[in-house]
C-alpha cells in the first residue's frame, strides 16, 4: 500500500472527487481527516470499515480560524499531518456584468482563500515532521476559462500561481506542493445536465467521455506516494485531453 501509516487531511471529502481521494487514501493504508460543511460521518464509517481511523470534521474553508483548529485538532487525533487535498470549492456562475459582488467574493474566500488557510497551518506541523505532501484541485477552467465563470476561474488560476509559489517555498523542506486540474468529471453537478450539453461538452473531449472522480483519486494517489518525490510546482491535467 503505497501510503501505509500516512495521515491525510482531505477538503470537500463529502462527496464527489473528495469522497473519491478519501476511499483511494484509505485503500493505500492512510488514515484520513474527512473536513466538509456538515462532517462526513457515513464516510468516516465506510473508511473505518475498511480497517482505517478517519475523523470527520465540520469547517467552512472560508474561516481562517476554522481551518486552523481543524488542523490542531487532527495532529491531536493522530500525531502528524503527511498529507493536505485542498479540494474544497463551490461554483456561483453568472455573466460578469450580472455578477454580484457576493457572488465574486463568496467563491473567492472558499476555493482560493480555503486553500490558504489550510495550507499555512498544514505546513507547521509538516515541518515538525518528515515533510510532506501539497495537492491543490484547480481545474482546466482556471487554464482556458469559461464564460460565465469569471469568478471560478480565477480562484482556479489562483490555486495554479499559490501552488507553483508554494512548491518553489517549501521544496527545500521536504514538503512538494503540485495541483490536479481536473476536466468535466461525472458528479452531482454534471449529471444535472441534459444530455444536449453533455454532448457538447464530449464534444470538446479527444478521449470521447466523461472523466470518473476515480480518475482524480489515482492521480492524487500517486502524487502523495514516494513515487512523486521528484515532482513539485506542477499542474497535472486529468481531463481526457481537454487542454494539450
Amino acid at each position: 500500500m503505497k501510503l501505509q501509516n500516512k495521515v491525510a487531511f482531505i477538503t470537500g471529502a463529502r462527496r464527489g472527487i473528495g469522497r473519491a481521494i478519501a476511499l483511494k487514501f484509505a485503500q493505500e493504508g492512510a488514515d484520513v481527516v474527512l473536513v466538509a460543511r456538515s462532517a462526513p460521518e457515513e464516510l468516516a464509517q465506510e473508511i473505518q470499515s475498511l480497517g482505517r481511523r478517519a475523523l470527520p470534521l465540520a469547517v467552512d474553508v472560508a474561516d481562517a480560524s476554522a481551518c486552523e483548529a481543524a488542523i490542531k485538532q487532527a495532529v491531536s487525533e493522530f500525531g502528524k499531518i503527511d498529507i493536505l487535498v485542498n479540494n474544497a470549492g463551490i461554483t456561483d456562475d453568472g455573466l460578469l456584468l450580472r455578477m454580484k459582488l457576493e457572488q465574486w467574493q463568496r467563491v473567492l474566500d472558499v476555493n482560493l482563500s480555503g486553500t490558504f488557510y489550510c495550507t499555512k497551518a498544514a505546513v507547521r506541523p509538516m515541518l515538525k515532521g518528515e515533510g510532506g505532501r501539497i495537492i491543490n484541485i484547480t481545474s482546466v477552467v482556471g487554464q482556458m476559462g469559461n464564460a460565465g465563470q469569471a469568478n471560478y476561474a480565477a480562484s482556479k488560476a489562483g490555486i495554479i500561481g499559490f501552488t507553483k509559489s508554494i512548491a518553489r517555498e517549501l521544496g527545500s523542506r521536504g514538503i512538494t506542493c503540485n495541483a490536479i486540474a481536473p476536466g468535466f468529471i461525472t458528479t452531482d453537478m454534471t449529471a444535472e445536465l441534459g444530455e444536449e450539453a453533455k454532448a457538447g461538452l464530449i464534444g470538446n473531449i479527444p478521449l470521447g467521455s466523461l472523466g470518473e472522480a476515480e480518475d482524480i483519486a489515482e492521480a492524487a494517489a500517486f502524487l502523495a506516494s514516494d513515487g512523486a518525490r521528484y515532482i513539485t510546482g506542477q499542474v497535472l491535467n486529468v481531463d481526457g485531453g481537454m487542454v494539450m
